[in-house]
This record gives C-alpha cells, sequence and structure tokens, in this order.
C-alpha cells in the first residue's frame, strides 16, 4: 500500500507539487484506502499522471475501511469527500479504462436522485454515447459499472431502464462523513478547493456625491456573498469596490462646493454634506442653466486632471464625504470591512500605457477622430460595425479604457487567477468586449478566468421600475431602514400578544437582524438572473423560502439544545467526538434528513463554480423542512434509549450548524432566539 501511494505521489508531484502538499496538509481530503484501489491498475496511474489537477481536486477523504462498517479514529480538522465531484471523476475514470482517454472529459452528468427510492444520485452518461459508440446504452452502462471503484462509498449500481445508473450510498460511509461534520461546527467539514487560486470580486461600486440606491443593492450583496463562499473554500480573496470617483462631472461638483462650503476648504468650517443626492441635483442645475457656470465648471475640470491643489483638495472632499455615506449603509448590511475602494481615479497614470499596448497590437483604427477598437459581431442598430471608444477625439479616455487599466493592474500586480465583476446584466455586451480585448491585447493570459456575473433588476410591487411615489430612484438607506422598522413593528406585536417582556437592546438587535436578513435572503434566494419584485410583505413573512423563517428554524433548534442541556446537563450536546457507529439512521425521517445534510459540500461547491447564490438558498430552505419532519416523527428527549437520544442531538446540533454556516455564507447573521 504505502510503495503504491509512493508510486503515484512521486509522477503526480512534479506536475503539481503545491497543490499535492495541500492535499496532505489538509487531513481530510488525504489519501485514502480508495485511492489504493485506484492505484492497482496502469490505467489508473495513468490517469493521474495525465489529469492530476482534478483528480486531487476531487481525492477523497480517508473513507470506512471496510465493508462491514469499520470507522476510521476521529482526527480533528478532517474533511467531508465532495461526494458529487468525486463520483463524477470515477465515473469518467471507467469511461476511459472502458473506451479511451478521448472521453477524459466527458460529462458524467451526476444529479442528484430526483427520488429517495433511486438511491441519491443518478447518472445519465451511458444515454447520449449510444450513438458515438454503436451500442446500446445499457451495454455501455453495464461495462462503466464494472470499471468503477466505488466499493468503499456505495452499494452495488443499479442499472435501471435502458442505462441509467441509481447510486446509493454506503450507511458506513454516511455515518462517517456525518461524523466528520459533528466534529468541524465551524465549518461543517465542508473541504477546500485544490488547488486554491487568488480571485478578485468587483462589486458594489457607486459613483461619488450620489447616494447609493436600489440598484446598488444587489451588486452589493451577490457579491459580498460570492466572497465569502470563495474565501470559505480556501480561495485568497480580494474585494474591490471600483467606485466612479472621476470624470467630467467633478468640475461642477467642485466649483459648486468652492461657491457653497469655502470655510471648510479653507479650513475654518468642518464639511457636512448630509444630503448627496440634494448637492448633486443643486449642482447639476446649475450646470445647465448657467453658461457662465457651465464654462467655469469645464475648466476647473482642466484643473482637477493638471493637479490644482484646490481642486484636489475638493475632490478629496467630496470622496470623504460620499465614503461615510457609503459606509452607513455597508455597515447596516453587513458588508465585510475588508472591501477595499480602489476608485477609477486610481488607474489614471495607467490609462496612457492602455492605449499604447492597443497600438502595439494593431488593435486601434480611428473613427471620426477617436480612438477605437472594432471586434467582429458587434454592430449597431443600423447594422455598421459598432466600435469600442477607448480615447475621445478631444483625448480624454472613456470607461473602457479605465476598465483595460484595471484588467493590467488586477492581473499584472495582484496576480489575480479569477477576476469577477459583478454589475447588472445590462452591462453584458460591455464586459464581453472588454474581456475580448484584453485577449486580443495579451492584457490578460488565457490562464486567467474572467468572468462578468449579471444580475437582473429590482421591481416594485407592480413589477415596474422601483421608484418614490414622486418618480425618484428609491434611496437604499431608506429602503433598509424601512425594513427595520416594519421588522421592529412585528416583533414588538408579537411580544405583546405572547405576554413577554425584552429590554430595548434585544428588540433592536433582533428587529435590525430580521429586517436586514429579510431584504438580503429575497435578494440572494432568487435566481441572480431574473427581475424580482421588492415585497416587504412577502421577505419579511414567517412562513416560505424567507429570511424570518430560516432564523426560527435556526432558533428553534437552539431551544431545543438549550432545554436538552436543562435537563441532561451541558455535557449531552458534546457530540464531537461521537463515533461514526453511534450515529443511527433507522428511521426514515432520520435518513432523509442525514442525506440532506451531506449534500452541503456538494451545494458549497456549485455556488462557488456557478456563482449563484440561490442555489444556498433552495438548499437551506429543504433543510428546514426535512428536519423539522424529523423532529415531528423521531423524538429527541423521549427517545427509546440514550443512545438514540445521543445520536438525535447530534443532528439537531448539526442540522444547526449547518443553517448557522450558510445563512453566514450569505452573510445573514443568525439569533439564538426570537
Amino acid at each position: 500500500m504505502a510503495l503504491r501511494i509512493s508510486l503515484v505521489m512521486s509522477l503526480i508531484m512534479p506536475w503539481t507539487r503545491s497543490a499535492a502538499t495541500r492535499v496532505v496538509q489538509q487531513r481530510g481530503m488525504g489519501l485514502s484506502s480508495s485511492l489504493g484501489a485506484a492505484a492497482q491498475n496502469r490505467a489508473a496511474v495513468v490517469r493521474a499522471v495525465g489529469r492530476s489537477r482534478r483528480w486531487l481536486h476531487c481525492g477523497p477523504s480517508k473513507l470506512v475501511k471496510d465493508a462491514e462498517g469499520a470507522t476510521a479514529q476521529y482526527h480533528a480538522g478532517e474533511s467531508t469527500l465532495d461526494t458529487a465531484a468525486w463520483l463524477s471523476e470515477r465515473v469518467r475514470s471507467a469511461l476511459v479504462e472502458a473506451y479511451g482517454p478521448e472521453y477524459a472529459d466527458a460529462d458524467p452528468m451526476l444529479v442528484p436522485a430526483s427520488r429517495p427510492e433511486f438511491g441519491d444520485y443518478q447518472c445519465n452518461v451511458a444515454m447520449p454515447l449510444g450513438k458515438s459508440l454503436k451500442s446500446k446504452p445499457r451495454d455501455i452502462a453495464e461495462n462503466i459499472v464494472a470499471r468503477l471503484r466505488l466499493e468503499d462509498v456505495c452499494e452495488p449500481i443499479e442499472i435501471a431502464g435502458p442505462g441509467f445508473l441509481n447510486i446509493k450510498l454506503r450507511m458506513p460511509f454516511m455515518q462517517e462523513q456525518l461524523r466528520r461534520m459533528i466534529a468541524d461546527e465551524a465549518r461543517c467539514a465542508v473541504p477546500l478547493a485544490v488547488p486554491t487560486q487568488r480571485v478578485i470580486v468587483d462589486y458594489s461600486s457607486p459613483n461619488i456625491a450620489k447616494e447609493m440606491h436600489v440598484g446598488h443593492l444587489r451588486s452589493t450583496i451577490i457579491g459580498d456573498s460570492l466572497s465569502k463562499v470563495l474565501e470559505f473554500r480556501g480561495h485568497s480573496v480580494l474585494r474591490l469596490n471600483h467606485v466612479g470617483d472621476w470624470g467630467t462631472q467633478f468640475g461642477m461638483l467642485i466649483l459648486h462646493l468652492k461657491d457653497k462650503a469655502p470655510g471648510a476648504l479653507a479650513g475654518t468650517d468642518e464639511l457636512d454634506i448630509s444630503d448627496l443626492v440634494t448637492f448633486y441635483k443643486e449642482a447639476k442645475v446649475r450646470f445647465d442653466a448657467d453658461a457662465e457656470f457651465q464654462t467655469s465648471a469645464r475648466a476647473e475640470v482642466v484643473k482637477l486632471q493638471a493637479g490644482a491643489e484646490d481642486s484636489l483638495k475638493a475632490w478629496r472632499m467630496l470622496c470623504t464625504q460620499s465614503e461615510k455615506a457609503f459606509n452607513e449603509v455597508y455597515g447596516l448590511l453587513g458588508v465585510d470591512k475588508r472591501l477595499e475602494t480602489r476608485g477609477e481615479s486610481f488607474y489614471n497614470p495607467r490609462l496612457g500605457r492602455v492605449i499604447e499596448t492597443l497600438r502595439e497590437a494593431s488593435l486601434l483604427r480611428e473613427s471620426e477622430g477617436a480612438q477605437c477598437v472594432f471586434l467582429d459581431g458587434y454592430v449597431n442598430r443600423e447594422g455598421e460595425p459598432q466600435p469600442m471608444i477607448v480615447q475621445k477625439s478631444d483625448g480624454g479616455f472613456m470607461y473602457s479604457t479605465t476598465d483595460l487599466a484595471a484588467l493590467a493592474h488586477r492581473v499584472g500586480d495582484e496576480r489575480a487567477e479569477r477576476i469577477l465583476y459583478v454589475t447588472d446584466a445590462g452591462q453584458s455586451q460591455h464586459f464581453e468586449q472588454v474581456f475580448a480585448i484584453g485577449r486580443l491585447a495579451s492584457i490578460v493570459p488565457s490562464t486567467v478566468s474572467l468572468e462578468h456575473v449579471p444580475f437582473g433588476l429590482v421591481l416594485g410591487e407592480d413589477g415596474k421600475k422601483f421608484k418614490t411615489r414622486s418618480g425618484e430612484t428609491v434611496k437604499l438607506m431608506d429602503l433598509l431602514s424601512e425594513a427595520v422598522r416594519r421588522a421592529h413593528t412585528d416583533l414588538s406585536s408579537r411580544i405583546t400578544a405572547e405576554g413577554r417582556t425584552e429590554d430595548a437592546d434585544f428588540v433592536e438587535l433582533v428587529s435590525r437582524t430580521v429586517g436586514i436578513g429579510a431584504v438580503k435572503y429575497a435578494d440572494l434566494a432568487m435566481n441572480r438572473n431574473s427581475n424580482y419584485r421588492f415585497e416587504y410583505d412577502k421577505m419579511l413573512a414567517l412562513n416560505g423560502n424567507t429570511a424570518p423563517f430560516m432564523l426560527y428554524a435556526y432558533a428553534r433548534i437552539r431551544g431545543i439544545q438549550r432545554r436538552a442541556a436543562e435537563k441532561l446537563g451541558a455535557g449531552a450536546l458534546d457530540t464531537a467526538r461521537l463515533q461514526a457507529s453511534e450515529i443511527m439512521l433507522d428511521a426514515p425521517a432520520e435518513l432523509a434528513l442525514a442525506r440532506h445534510l451531506l449534500k452541503l459540500a456538494d451545494v458549497v461547491r456549485e455556488v462557488e463554480s456557478e456563482l449563484l447564490p440561490s442555489k444556498l438558498c433552495e438548499y437551506i430552505f429543504e433543510l428546514s423542512g426535512k428536519f423539522n419532519q424529523f423532529y415531528e416523527s423521531c423524538p429527541v428527549m423521549q427517545a427509546e434509549s440514550a443512545q438514540l437520544q445521543r445520536s438525535r442531538l447530534a443532528l439537531c446540533g448539526l442540522s444547526a450548524s449547518v443553517l448557522k454556516t450558510s445563512l453566514g455564507l450569505l452573510g445573514i447573521d443568525t439569533l439564538e432566539r426570537l
């Protein structure tokens, strides 16, 4: 066994030494008995060499020792197996062994089973291969099954109908996986990605001198959640806030500030622009109505770009005031404080170099005096080629130029391997073009992943664009404050109806947590590509797929645990060293809950890959339902034996941990009671 492992590692290490080292160091993803079985044949070793990165990513944890169910000893820090990814890799390996290396990248078509009687997973890989292999899908399925190495993990595979594979996990394997999750309360034994990457997530991006509005809600909370998920998986994440802090509009803003608050600029007064929207409107009205003001504002832009100290000072003051307002919103939303503001102005020194790079790549063409890049496939309404302008005829630069400069910095200086841009779907074409130009100009190498993460609109209850009654854009702070106010009203009414007495701090904490959580969850629970209606009553409801429902589900479990501790002693909740064989899953509701809990690692990986937080919301909504069924049909405190009671308390504790971890990845705090 040791010799086989040594052989495989010696073959892999030259290709991915650092990745292999991380696997060995991460004890839960260590080399396993299944690895030893795979290494017994030469084909598996060859696959390990040729596909080392993917193979290591899917490598199993130390699994159940034998088919009779003897379990591995407890080791702190062990991770669970990313079962779906691991099974997919095993199916690919069997395909290669049966039909050749051209199937190494075939889609295994592995999905969660649609019904419990079909097992845990279904694999439809044989169905589309019948034509190319000139065989019956069922014969292909039999060839795959004959070469699958799943003895430690699954029951014998069932081939159903014309060639579907029904895969059922073995009970000892499930018990061992659950044991690991129970022992790791902090992260529920979710494995780290191998290899990890340097990831930049660009999100929120409000404009200086303008208040954040409802349009900034989705970018902010989707970007924050994705950053948390990526970091949870072990990636190094840099959160960037690409604020709009430069441009011709600053001429009128600076001039208006000089007229309105000369004492602040002179250092004799403090500047306090409490209403940025009003300030911006005042400046815009003056600009549109006063030709002299217009001329002076344009001159102010030139001064700012030339680095005039008084203009820069006014600009910095505007930026500072805006950042105060932004941080107030971020604080209420609970956005990670590591979100780093890096505005458009940061990239100004690099804009000229971008133009030179495009010229050197022979991508620039002059059109009506402007410097442009024409990409194949982009046309305007008249069917004419549509350029991306990178430098205006007057020498000024465009947003596209700044985005290309940002790309160059993020790849060259920040060493990013994956960059996500979380903006509305309306910017999809812009980023398609920026990414394409970045590739063509060799600003971005093929090894770096560039991904636009688009999202739909937030609509009003009438299904139209969300506006105030006067037709104004809804301020984000007003929106959030109203959610907290309504949550406070609902909580106060419930406290009165229940005859409870709670102090003001408790009411404030619960109101804020529920109100803000409701807004965030309602957004994240929707597929980000869809528009959705912003409806307070629905998002604050205590039933359905809402944050209040999830928070109550968590608080209910914590209440069960507190009552158990009061009756049995605090030691009753200490299940960290529970042995796998002590986890009892005889009742159907116990087994259904356990199977769902075991899907956590699969779901987190899917969110990481597909960038859809809604999948995590779907998962915990279903989890809360399965826990309710479990609790109603499986007595905990009145369990038939002490061992069964301990096992069920462990499932309660794990359900709470999974809910807390999942809500945390969505950026939602939990409460011990409501």
